[in-house]
């Protein structure tokens, strides 16, 4: 566990794509940021201003990092519930995938 308030937890990847990568995860079950509400959209802010947070801890806050949200078996989502991907600690690569 890297971070937990009442709304999310960030937890390490068991599977890692870069050097730092971390999991944010919010506590309320929705499904994926094409069900996200209106009334669910501050959960959003919330998880960027915990990303913040993280990336400081973890050093890479002026070197850059990327934060992902898989949408969708073509996007890449195998967890049915909304999460991001913080990565970084080296070059990042774009186009990804």
């Amino acid at each position: 566990m890297l971070y937990e308030d009442d709304k999310v937890i960030v937890i390490k990847d068991i599977s890692p794509q870069a050097p730092i990568h971390a999991i944010i995860i919010p506590k309320q079950h929705i499904d994926n940021l094409n069900c996200l509400t209106k009334d669910q959209s501050e959960i959003v802010g919330h998880i960027f201003m915990v990303a913040t947070k993280v990336v400081q801890t973890l050093g890479i806050a002026k070197s850059g990092y990327r934060i992902v949200s898989n949408c969708g078996e073509q996007g890449g989502q195998t967890v049915q519930h909304i999460h991001f991907h913080l990565l970084g600690g080296r070059l990042l690569e774009w186009p990804p995938g």
